[in-house]
């Protein structure tokens, strides 16, 4: 991530370890996909053995990692910062 928003120069981390609260939104957006994973596979997958599991949520979860990195952060921008888009800034 910048450090400095390209357009207005807002620095976004104001102090030092400011975006650990991002973690617990990491958390529960990774939860929840996992749960949504478990789900289909309990649902349409015929309740499979607990490793059938782990082998599809453990990819999915590397996979969407960086995604989830990013989106996490702008959620506790925008929710704990106040920090909002203004258009044609």
């Amino acid at each position: 991530m910048y450090e400095h928003c390209p357009h207005c120069g807002l620095r976004y981390e104001v102090e030092p370890g400011y975006f650990v609260g991002a973690m617990y939104v990491s958390y529960a957006i990774s939860g929840g996909v996992a749960l949504v994973i478990g789900f289909l596979l309990f649902y349409f997958g015929g309740d499979p053995e607990g490793w059938v599991y782990a082998a599809v949520v453990a990819p999915v979860m590397l996979i969407i990692a960086p995604i989830n990195f990013r989106i996490s952060r702008v959620i506790w921008l925008y929710y704990v910062a106040g920090i909002k888009y203004v258009k044609g800034l």
